[in-house]
């Protein structure tokens, strides 16, 4: 039994070994939380401000345009500029947003177009932190370690998905929306004492970087022809948009299970439950392969477990265990997606490949709930998420049968290490490198390109 718990469980070496990767681990406990108060806290805001239900469900779409212009404006340097300077200014901004929403809570009627810029701006931040922060990953840990650091990322980022939301709510009913954006606002000015602290990340030397739009189109030309990576993007678009069922979680709550609110949050709980669950059993995903047939088979198994919930009746039960058998299925997916594009794309191109990688993972979900509540209104609810499932399945056999590459694809090192060093930064270990490799860059191995 240990022996098994000890394969399973989830590695944490690139934290032993990469000081710069721990220090930025920790600083995304700070800011998840922290941006989750934001989120249930500008929806409350809105609705108290305004009582529409339109009017909140326009923070959404706002927080969607936000993203996509932070995609285009961070496409436009991302790759050209040191990494841990785009992830400070990323913080500054998204502080602005949250300090722009408290100051709202001291105002009688605040207007709703500030509150809906703050939330812009916010979100369009942390697309760029996201797509910046993610490319600086293979940097610091090395290509092996890779697929544990985003299990490990994953961890995190679905922990403080789960416990955010639940604690801000308490937090706003006991003490109002100050305290909320006021933890917001402390997480961004403790992440950015944090990434203050890490090695400088820049363009690695022997190429020249792109800038302004010419970045933004070299971008997304970089996915012309590359069926790996259209894959990749193409299989999470399939899992959110077919299988994506939680627009209709407060209508099943009533006609399925005959409750209210609490069966509302409990379904919306149990896929990140099952996410945690999966990122801490998840020590076998740095020994897997063929890691384009894993993501294959867990957006199978999410279509599966998705179809089985449509069809458990009213036993709650089963729902909330097929719900977390999803998002422990989503999570892997995850991770082996974040481990093929970060591998099989270059450096100088990872962060604006990043950022498309997150309009996906953001904008999917989003299409997936205008998907679920067209369907459930022209059949019902149990068929928009049975169907949904199985599409799932159906489009990961698709994906797999029109790109035989993605299915056989393997993480081969074949390339140059990125520069990775894996003591973080270490004063001792760079003063050897500078003395030993004179031509060493602010503690960057250098490598060719």
């Amino acid at each position: 039994m240990v022996s098994l718990l000890r394969r399973i469980a989830i590695d944490i070496t690139p934290l032993q070994r990469s000081r710069d990767f721990r220090r930025i681990w920790t600083g995304l406990l700070f800011a998840g939380a922290g941006y989750h108060f934001t989120v249930v806290a500008s929806f409350v805001q809105v609705y108290e401000l305004t009582g529409s239900n339109t009017a909140v469900g326009i923070v959404g779409l706002v927080g969607l345009a936000g993203i996509v212009l932070g995609i285009v404006l961070g496409g436009t340097f991302i790759d050209a500029v040191d990494r841990r300077t785009t992830l400070m200014w990323a913080q500054v901004c998204g502080g602005a947003g949250s300090s722009v929403l408290l100051f709202t809570t001291l105002l009688d009627e605040p207007p709703i177009a500030v509150v809906y810029a703050a939330v812009a701006l916010i979100a369009g931040s942390s697309s760029i932190d996201s797509s910046a922060r993610n490319a600086i990953v293979p940097r610091l840990v090395g290509r092996e370690l890779l697929p544990s650091a985003l299990a490990l990322n994953q961890v995190v980022m679905n922990a403080t998905a789960l416990l955010g939301p639940a604690v801000a709510g308490l937090m706003i009913a006991q003490f109002g929306l100050v305290t909320a954006y006021g933890v917001d606002v402390c997480s961004y000015l403790a992440m950015f004492a944090i990434i203050s602290t890490i090695r400088r990340v820049p363009p690695e030397p022997g190429h020249l970087p792109d800038t302004g739009l010419t970045a933004v189109v070299n971008g997304f030309r970089y996915l012309r022809g590359r069926g790996v990576l259209q894959a990749a993007f193409g299989a999470d678009l399939v899992a959110m948009i077919f299988g994506m069922p939680r627009a209709l979680f407060p209508v099943i709550a009533v006609s399925q299970f005959e409750r209210g609110a609490e069966v509302v949050g409990l379904l919306f709980a149990a896929p990140a439950v099952g996410a945690v669950l999966g990122a801490l059993t998840g020590g076998w995903v740095r020994k897997v392969r063929h890691q384009g047939s894993a993501v294959l088979w867990a957006v199978a198994a999410w279509g599966a477990s998705v179809a089985a919930f449509g069809l458990v009746g009213d036993r709650l039960w089963l729902a909330l265990l097929l719900l977390a058998v999803a998002g422990a299925a989503d999570v892997i997916s995850a991770i082996f997606r974040g481990t093929i594009i970060q591998l099989s794309v270059p450096d100088h191109l990872r962060g604006r490949l990043s950022g498309i990688n997150y309009l996906v993972v953001a904008g999917g979900p989003r299409l997936g709930d205008l998907r679920a509540g067209l369907v459930a209104t022209a059949f019902s609810p149990t068929i928009s998420v049975v169907s949904g499932g199985l599409l799932c399945i159906a489009g990961a056999g698709v994906i797999g049968w029109l790109v035989p590459s993605f299915r056989r694809y393997e993480a081969i090192d074949d390339h140059p290490t990125d520069g990775a060093d894996p003591t973080g930064g270490d004063a001792r270990v760079q003063s050897d490198r500078r003395r030993d490799e004179g031509s060493s860059h602010h503690g960057e191995k250098p490598r060719s390109a």
